[in-house]
C-alpha cells in the first residue's frame, strides 16, 4: 500500500510538470507569432512600441523617451471617471471655464450645453472633444484639482512611472509619458467596456440644447473605416508640441496587439504607420 501510495504521488507530480510544460510551450508558441520579424518597418513616427497580449515587444523605436501626449490623456481621464462610481446619467452642464485657454481651440459645446457625464465620456474619447473632458474633471468631487491628482495617482498605481498628467483634456504641454508607459494604459483602458464602446463607435449626435437640432459628432480615428483593421480600442491625440499621436488596441491576424505612435508630423502620419506596421508584421509571418 505504501508503495502505491508513492507511485500514486510521482505520477501525479509528473502529470503536472507535463501538463504546466505543455502550457508553457503553447503559449510560447501563440506569443512567437510575430516575433523575430526582420528588416524595419520605415515608421515615420519617433517613438512606436507594439506589444502582443503578453506584453512581448514585437517592435520599438524610441520607447522611453518622455513626450508630450495631447488627446491620449482623455483615455486616463475617462478611467478615472469611471473608476469613481460618479453617476453616468447624471446631467452635466458646460460653462465658460471649460473653454481651452491653453490651446485655443474651439467646440460646439457652448456655455450652457448639457449631456450626461456617459455622452461626455463618449464625445471626450471618440471625437477628442475638449470642453467635454474640462467638464468632466470640473464636477468631479473637489473639482480639477482633484481629479488631476487622481490621474497621476492612477498612473502610479499602473506603474507608469514616467508619467504625468496636467489637465483632462490633454491641452498642456505638461501632460506627458512615453511609448512604454502608454501601452500600460492601453491595456488598463481596454478593461472598460465604455471606453472600448466609445472609442470604436464612429458616428454619435447628441442634443446638447433644447429647442435645437442635434449635433453630429464622429471618430477621430479613420481606421475605424478601413475593413483591413479590427480595433477594438483607439485614441488619437494633437498639440503641436506633441505631433500626431495614436495608440490602438488592435486584432492583426488573430492575436491582439497594442500599438503606439508618438510624435508624428503630418495629418496622416500615424494612420500611414500604422498600415506600415501591419503590412511589414504580415509580411514576415
Amino acid at each position: 500500500m505504501a508503495r502505491d501510495s508513492c507511485t500514486n504521488r510521482l505520477s501525479a507530480i509528473l502529470l503536472t510538470f507535463l501538463v504546466a510544460f505543455s502550457s508553457t510551450q503553447t503559449g510560447d508558441l501563440m506569443a512567437s507569432r510575430f516575433s523575430d520579424l526582420q528588416g524595419d518597418p520605415g515608421l515615420r513616427s519617433a517613438s512606436a512600441l507594439v506589444i502582443d497580449a503578453d506584453g512581448k515587444v514585437i517592435y520599438g523605436k524610441d520607447v522611453d523617451t518622455v513626450r508630450p501626449i495631447a488627446s491620449i490623456t482623455k483615455l486616463m481621464t475617462a478611467m478615472v471617471i469611471l473608476d469613481s462610481g460618479l453617476d453616468l446619467d447624471e446631467k452635466i452642464t458646460v460653462t465658460r471655464s471649460d473653454r481651452d485657454l491653453v490651446q485655443l481651440t474651439g467646440s460646439r459645446l457652448e456655455a450652457g450645453a448639457t449631456l450626461n457625464r456617459r455622452q461626455m465620456i463618449m464625445l471626450a474619447i471618440m471625437s477628442s472633444e475638449n470642453r467635454a473632458a474640462a467638464a468632466l474633471g470640473r464636477t468631479y468631487p473637489g473639482g480639477t484639482r482633484a481629479f488631476v491628482a487622481q490621474m497621476n495617482e492612477k498612473a502610479s498605481g499602473l506603474g507608469m512611472s514616467n508619467s504625468r498628467f496636467a489637465d483632462p483634456a490633454g491641452l498642456k504641454v505638461e501632460n506627458l509619458s512615453t511609448a512604454n508607459d502608454l501601452a500600460k494604459m492601453v491595456s488598463a483602458a481596454y478593461s472598460y467596456p465604455l471606453i472600448r464602446q466609445a472609442s470604436t463607435t464612429q458616428r454619435l449626435e447628441v442634443r446638447p440644447y433644447k429647442g435645437r437640432g442635434p449635433l453630429a459628432y464622429g471618430n477621430t480615428n479613420r481606421l475605424l473605416k478601413n475593413k483591413s483593421w479590427d480595433i477594438a480600442l483607439s485614441k488619437t491625440g494633437y498639440i503641436n508640441e506633441a505631433g500626431r499621436c495614436l495608440v490602438m488596441r488592435a486584432t492583426i491576424e488573430g492575436e491582439p496587439v497594442s500599438i503606439v505612435l508618438l510624435n508624428s508630423f503630418g495629418k496622416l502620419t500615424p494612420f500611414g504607420d500604422s498600415n506600415r506596421l501591419r503590412k511589414w508584421m504580415l509580411a514576415q509571418k
